[in-house]
């Protein structure tokens, strides 16, 4: 906010001395989509004027690029595993001034205490964080999270400062089949923004889509769904997490007339992926590489995001937006040697400049309940030797039904890891209900030991994937152990944990400690056989993620989420 907006017109016009200028800086015109040689002008935390300017204090640029501070248009934050904190000091020095988050992850673990957490954890950080509210608590009715969020304990939270409206809306049939629940959430607010999450939704069932509100999507496999959805009105988020990485098949439809009405978001990233690779910066450089222009890679970094959001403070070095920007050497790297948040610098050469606040209890420490657990979980009754098996599809986050011959030892399926034929369970772990499940999976290349996680999208119940029924266990009650997180098991033997006390999402530690953690789990996954098409700690995390049209894990079976069809584990009982 400005306070004194008499003395900021008087700095614009160059009557008063600015508080910081910027010397001789290569300026981006977002407008435009040019630069100038220019100095920025900066009072009361937002850009006061572009052109020549005294100041009270002086940074010289030495005509090095100014570019608007990025914006990630979509980002879960727990799925860094990490704090909010953590996850803005990593983040702010690659360029990052402002970020959209959605903690659907958290919310399905812990509803509006979850929720409540992450907006208190996200004040007074040198990043701009702002909330859409998980819609789809939990993602579908097959669901078993920790929590049911209607649309009466979201609307308790519209009003909350940053947040701007509801978050992907995962239940497309609930849409379509005007579920009343659904249109609650939906007509909660007029004009209320709608995120969307609609994977291979297309012709009319896509109009509908677009018709009740949504305005959004980040689920684009394609250049022709990115059209299709442009067409509909629908902005379309091009995202590049570590799990999905959608930008090469989607850039041919960017250009000069699409630009404003396409951004990159991350979704999901971990922690090594932003260290290694980088945040929104990263995309920007990729894309610049891959010959989109400098300015329309720029633009979907930054205005596009600030005015489908509607920041309109944000997203351009202008007079009267917030000074958020960072300096570059070069439009190649795209590695900032400053940033700025509301004028103030607070990264230089990749550090953080500034003291964060003081660290925020987390609320959701003891967060794994689990019933008692036996082999008796992990038996598959079969029939015959005829199976339903779930198939990983290298660098996808969906799955395939295959239907193959198993061995069967006194009518429960066994694991066949010499054929990649592995165990995948699920446990719920909020309630200690004692619900489980357990499927044969094929595609994963673990050959000895067990993996397992409480990172499973979105409910977030216990994952568990084995090539014997003892090391499950064995991890399992490793999880147990560290209250939530991630463990690796052989002969009996933990060979390797990271703890996610927070929700069972998130650890408490710094960055680069997590990435150390999470780097030797998965060459520790790699050695026991996991095959280097998958991240096996992402993949493990969506292998129970319903999407369209993949197959989802229940204590009834298999899935058809499309149809919401039960399928039987039992081939020939079909």
């Amino acid at each position: 906010m400005i306070k004194d907006l008499k003395r900021f017109v008087r700095v614009a016009r160059g009557v008063e001395p600015a508080e910081l200028v910027i010397k001789n800086a290569k300026v981006f015109r977002s407008l435009l989509g040019d630069f100038v040689d220019a100095d920025i002008a900066i009072d009361q935390g937002h850009i006061a004027g572009i052109g020549k300017y005294e100041g009270r204090d002086y940074v010289y640029a030495a005509g090095q690029y100014a570019l608007p501070g990025f914006i990630d248009g979509h980002v879960h934050i727990e799925s860094s595993m990490l704090s909010p904190a953590e996850f803005a000091r990593t983040v702010v020095p690659l360029g990052t001034t402002s970020v959209v988050t959605d903690p659907h992850e958290i919310a399905n673990v812990a509803g509006i205490e979850g929720i409540r957490y992450m907006m208190e954890a996200a004040k007074h950080l040198p990043l701009s964080i702002y909330f859409t509210l998980p819609s789809c608590v939990p993602a579908t009715p097959l669901e078993d999270s920790g929590a049911v969020l209607t649309a009466e304990n979201l609307s308790e939270l519209l009003d909350e400062p940053g947040v701007l409206g509801l978050a992907e809306f995962m239940n497309v049939p609930g849409v379509l089949e005007g579920d009343d629940e659904v249109y609650k959430k939906l007509t909660m607010r007029e004009n209320l923004l709608i995120e969307g999450h609609a994977p291979g939704i297309l012709g009319k069932d896509l109009m509908a889509y677009a018709a009740a509100g949504v305005c959004s999507d980040h689920e684009c496999v394609s250049s022709e769904e990115a059209v299709i959805r442009l067409a509909a009105g629908i902005d379309v988020e091009i995202r590049e997490g570590t799990a999905a990485t959608n930008f090469e098949a989607i850039h041919g439809v960017i250009n000069d007339r699409t630009v404003s009405h396409c951004m990159f978001v991350t979704d999901d990233r971990h922690p090594a992926d932003l260290i290694s690779r980088g945040h929104i910066n990263s995309i920007v450089r990729s894309a610049v590489a891959d010959g989109i222009p400098v300015h329309q890679a720029i633009i979907m970094a930054t205005l596009s995001p600030a005015r489908h959001f509607g920041l309109r403070d944000c997203g351009m070095i202008a007079p009267r937006y917030r000074a958020d920007f960072a300096l570059y050497e070069d439009l190649v790297h795209f590695v900032p040697s400053a940033v700025f948040e509301s004028g103030v610098l607070v990264a230089e050469n990749g550090k953080l400049r500034v003291n964060m606040p003081k660290r925020v209890p987390p609320v959701i420490l003891d967060s794994v309940h689990l019933a008692e657990i036996s082999k008796k979980n992990l038996e598959i009754p079969l029939s015959g030797t005829r199976a339903n098996v779930i198939g990983l599809i290298p660098h996808q986050l969906v799955t395939e039904k295959r239907v193959i011959d198993v061995t069967v030892k006194d009518g429960f399926a066994m694991q066949e890891p010499e054929r990649d034929i592995l165990k995948l369970a699920v446990f719920e772990r909020h309630h200690a209900t004692g619900k489980s499940a357990c499927a044969l999976l094929q595609g994963f290349g673990l050959m000895r030991g067990a993996i397992a996680s409480t990172v499973g999208h979105d409910s977030h119940n216990l994952i568990v994937i084995g090539a014997n029924d003892d090391d499950m266990l064995a991890a399992a009650h490793e999880i147990e152990r560290i209250h939530g997180g991630v463990a690796i098991v052989e002969n009996g033997k933990v060979l390797g944990s990271l703890p996610l006390p927070i929700a069972g999402l998130m650890a408490d530690g710094d960055a680069e400690t997590v990435s150390y953690q999470a780097a030797e789990l998965v060459q520790t996954a790699r050695s026991l056989g996991v095959r280097k098409d998958y991240d096996p700690l992402m993949t493990l995390a969506f292998m129970s993620l319903p999407v369209i049209p993949a197959l989802k894990l229940t204590d009834r079976g298999l899935v058809d989420v499309e149809q919401f069809k039960i399928i039987p584990v039992d081939a020939e009982k079909e």
